[in-house]
């Protein structure tokens, strides 16, 4: 049965899923409004906002700050808190975040996963139907998370899994449900293998071509985050993608 064509606000459309999400269901016939600060969007005076959402049937917040943690979180909750006023003021049918798996762990830890979570907690309490997608780390990640544990010649890694999903797939779970009924919860997607941040390293440095020694060491951080051994995986109710990290890093 093909899906009703909808009209859809995209909120953070120039950033990596933003870009992806604006094409997919463009393509998919949706009509589709890339609302960002090049289109003239703020979030923080809530300018251009209201002509973003007029007539939106479904609003998908998908921005990102690369600001200090606590900018970050400052960002985030204003920018949460305009586009949720906004989004309940012209009615929109189904409001939507993209947001990571296991933020409400993390929270206590980080600023910008504060912001995260103010962002999911907006769409909770809009008053409108709503939908958040947990997602695990992306792949493209790989690479920069594991640049930053190189101490020296060694790879410091945390003693935790780690699960990174493609942001491709992540970008059409997303679509598919923005244009499905609201779940009023939080639904978690994440990569098909979880791996210890050890594996996922060597991985990455095999890509690389580089010899350097990867040790578990039990002080080490994912980004100055304090994680436990599961904080950043799934449990067994999440869906899952299909393309492995090692079959992602080789199409490259």
């Amino acid at each position: 049965m093909t899906t009703p064509t909808k009209k859809i606000t995209v909120i953070g459309a120039t950033g990596q899923i933003g870009r992806q999400l604006v094409s997919l269901l463009g393509n998919r016939g949706h009509d589709v409004t890339a609302a960002s600060r090049r289109t003239g969007v703020d979030l923080f005076t809530g300018q251009g906002l209201d002509d973003a959402l007029a007539e939106a049937e479904v609003v998908i917040d998908v921005i990102n700050s690369a600001a200090p943690d606590d900018s970050s979180e400052a960002f985030f909750k204003q920018a949460a808190a305009t586009l949720s006023a906004a989004a309940a003021k012209a009615g929109v049918g189904h409001y939507v975040v993209l947001s990571i798996v296991g933020a409400d762990e993390m929270a206590a830890e980080a600023g910008y996963i504060r912001g995260k979570v103010a962002q999911e907690n907006a769409a909770e309490s809009s008053g409108l139907p709503w939908t958040v997608l947990r997602a695990t780390q992306f792949h493209e990640l790989a690479e920069p998370i594991t640049e930053s544990l190189i101490i020296g010649e060694e790879v410091r890694a945390p003693e935790a899994l780690i699960q990174p999903i493609d942001s491709v797939e992540v970008t059409a779970i997303l679509a598919r449900i923005a244009v499905s009924q609201p779940l009023n919860t939080i639904h978690n997607v994440g990569g098909p293998q979880k791996m210890t941040f050890s594996d996922m390293a060597r991985a990455v440095l095999r890509h690389q071509s580089r010899m350097l020694t990867v040790v578990d060491d039990p002080s080490a951080t994912y980004s100055g985050l304090e994680i436990d051994y599961t904080t950043l995986v799934t449990d067994d109710e999440a869906e899952l993608g299909t393309l492995r990290l090692t079959d992602w890093l080789t199409r490259r």
